[in-house]
């Protein structure tokens, strides 16, 4: 059974892989990576975004410093258009794997509604 769900995984994964969704997200990431000032703010980003949703997990609250550094990032990342245009690939990526996840458990959802 877990060698099928693995191929299962592997087929959908290559699946995943040829959608144009998949493959505008592959082409805006190499945009944006090749412009180092943009890639290095992105990384800022994803590293200050990461932080906050740890202090979120263990419950604290960001300080005030924190939450001014958070907005003064987020501020910068709004005005770089290849990050702009990355955001809004991951945005249809995850459409698509919303979709899919529906897709997949409708037959669950069918058993419950009996």
């Amino acid at each position: 059974m877990a060698d099928d769900m693995h191929t299962l995984g592997e087929k959908t994964a290559q699946v995943l892989q040829d959608t144009q969704e998949f493959k505008d997200l592959k082409a805006a990431f190499a945009t944006m990576k090749a412009d180092e000032e943009t890639f290095q703010l992105f990384k800022e980003f994803e590293q200050v975004q990461l932080n906050l949703q740890q202090k979120q997990m263990t419950g604290q609250q960001p300080t005030e410093d924190e939450m001014k550094h958070v907005q003064e990032v987020a501020g910068r990342v709004s005005k770089k258009d290849a990050i702009k245009a990355l955001m809004e690939k991951e945005r249809g990526l995850n459409d698509l794997l919303t979709e899919l996840n529906k897709t997949i458990t409708e037959p669950i959802q069918d058993i419950y509604k009996g």
